[in-house]
C-alpha cells in the first residue's frame, strides 16, 4: 500500500506523512524545542518505545478510533477560537492587504441650486498596506507499538490534551508579541520582503485625521506611566491608554468595546481606584459574582450604593474582574508583569480587532491538522500536529501598549522574537 492519503474520515485533516506543504513558510518551528510542552517525549529519538504491532491500548480500546476521535476533536477545536485571541484577531489568508485605518468620515455639503455638488475625495478614507508574517509550527506524537500496549487510552488522551493547550498557548502568545513588540519586522515570503508592522510606533507614519485631532509623526502607542506604580492617569484623562483610542476614533461610542488586559499585579491596585483619590475620575466597580473574600470594604460599599452599576462577571465568554470607567478590566497573568494593554474590540474575529491572524490560501492547511504516520492501517504511529500561522497588526492605531516604569518603553521579557 502507498503512502496516499488511506482515511476517509475527514480529509481536510489528515495528510500524508511525507506530504507537507511548505509552501509560503519562512521557517518550520518545533514546539518542545520552544518549551511548549517541556518533556513531552519518550525514549530515544522522541520515541514512546516498544516492539510488537498491536491494534488496541492496554484497555481494549481500538488504535483506529483513537485516530477517529481525535480527528473529531481536531474539528470541534478549531471550529471555536480562544474567546480572548478572538476578541483580538481577524483572519486573513492574504500575504499582504489594504486595511483602512479610520479616520473622518464623509460630510454632506448644503445644496445649492447652481450647479451639482461636490464629489467625495478618493482621499477619505485612508488606507495602509499592512504586511503578515506566516510560519509552519509542529510537534510529534511518536508512540511505538509497545508503548501503545502498554498504556491506558487515558495516557494517550492526556498528551493529545496537552498538545491542545499548548497549540492554544502559543497562538494566543505569537498574538501578544504581534502587539508588545514595537519594531517594524520584514517576513520574506517565496523570495520577497514584506512590511509586518506594529501598533504606531514613532515610525514616519502620519495617522489619518479623526474629528478635530490632526496627528503628526512621529506618533506611538506603546507609552510609558512616568511611575513605578500604575494610577488612574494610564488609564483615563490626559496621555492615557483610553486618550490613544479615542483620538483614532475607537470606542465604545463607535460600537467597540474597550477592554483592558492586565497581569494579577496590576489588577491588585486598579481595584483599589476611587473617584476623587489620586486623580481618579471614576470608582473601580466589581464584577457581579465576584466572592466577598475578594473585595475590599470599598468595594463592597460601592456595591451597595449603586448595585445595578457592576457589570456582568462574563463578556463575550471572558471572565470580567470589574469595570474602570469606559474600561471592561480582564485579569490574564499571560499580559506581562507591568504592562497594560487597551484594545478596542469589535468582537470575535471582526475587521475592526487589532491583530491579523493569517493562515494558509489553501482551507485545507488551516487551524491545527493532525498528520499520520507512514502505516496507513496504523496512523498514530509517528504522527504528529501542525499549523501554519503568522501575525501582523492590521488597526494601527486600535491599541496601546503602556509599561509601568518611569524609564522608556521596552519590549517584554518572552514576547521578543
Amino acid at each position: 500500500m502507498d503512502s496516499t492519503l488511506h482515511v476517509a474520515r475527514n480529509q481536510k485533516l489528515i495528510v500524508p506523512a511525507k506530504a507537507l506543504l511548505r509552501a509560503d513558510a519562512d521557517e518550520l518551528q518545533h514546539l518542545k524545542n520552544l518549551g511548549f510542552i517541556p518533556g513531552l517525549e519518550g525514549g530515544a529519538e522522541g520515541f514512546s518505545q516498544g516492539g510488537d504491532v498491536i491494534t488496541a491500548t492496554l484497555d481494549g480500546r481500538d488504535l483506529n478510533d483513537v485516530w477517529a476521535e481525535y480527528v473529531r476533536a481536531l474539528q470541534l477545536y478549531n471550529a471555536q477560537r480562544d474567546r480572548l485571541t478572538a476578541q483580538l484577531i481577524f483572519p486573513v489568508s492574504k500575504i499582504i492587504e489594504d486595511v483602512m485605518q479610520g479616520g473622518d468620515t464623509v460630510n454632506f455639503e448644503e445644496a445649492s441650486e447652481f450647479g451639482v455638488p461636490r464629489g467625495v475625495r478618493t482621499a477619505l478614507p485612508t488606507y495602509f498596506s499592512l504586511g503578515y508574517s506566516f510560519k509552519w509550527w509542529d510537534i510529534g506524537l511518536r508512540f511505538t507499538w509497545e508503548y501503545l500496549a502498554e498504556s491506558e487510552s487515558t495516557q494517550v488522551d492526556a498528551l493529545n490534551n496537552e498538545i491542545l493547550e499548548a497549540d492554544n498557548r502559543n497562538v494566543f502568545t505569537e498574538v501578544l508579541k504581534a502587539v508588545f513588540n514595537n519594531t517594524t519586522r520584514v517576513a520574506t515570503i517565496k523570495g520577497q520582503n514584506f512590511n509586518v508592522f506594529p501598533l504606531y510606533n514613532g515610525d514616519s507614519t502620519v495617522p489619518p485625521r479623526y474629528k478635530n485631532t490632526i496627528h503628526a509623526a512621529p506618533h506611538t502607542h506603546y507609552l510609558t506611566s512616568g511611575a513605578a506604580t500604575v494610577d488612574p492617569g494610564d488609564l483615563t484623562g490626559t496621555g492615557s491608554v483610553e486618550e490613544h483610542l479615542k483620538h483614532h476614533g475607537y470606542g465604545w461610542q463607535q460600537g467597540t468595546a474597550m477592554l483592558l488586559l492586565v497581569n494579577s499585579a496590576q489588577m491588585a491596585t486598579i481595584r483599589t481606584f476611587r473617584a476623587g483619590v489620586s486623580g481618579a475620575e471614576f470608582d473601580f466597580i466589581s464584577a457581579q459574582g465576584i466572592p466577598d473574600w475578594a473585595l475590599t470594604t470599598a468595594d463592597i460599599a460601592a456595591q451597595l450604593d449603586r448595585p445595578a452599576a457592576a457589570p456582568p462577571n462574563s463578556f463575550r465568554g471572558m471572565q470580567v474582574q470589574g469595570r474602570y470607567g469606559p474600561w471592561l478590566v480582564i485579569e490574564e497573568d499571560l499580559i506581562p508583569v507591568g504592562y497594560l494593554l487597551g484594545l478596542a474590540s469589535g468582537g470575535e474575529e471582526n475587521a475592526a480587532n487589532v491583530v491579523g491572524l493569517r493562515e494558509h490560501t489553501n482551507a485545507g492547511l488551516r487551524g491545527l491538522r493532525l498528520v499520520k504516520g507512514p502505516q496507513p492501517d496504523y496512523p498514530l504511529v509517528e504522527s504528529y500536529y501542525q499549523r501554519g500561522f503568522g501575525t501582523g497588526v492590521r488597526q494601527r492605531g486600535a491599541a496601546a501598549v503602556m509599561k509601568i516604569t518611569a524609564g522608556a518603553y521596552s519590549i517584554p521579557t518572552g514576547l521578543t522574537y
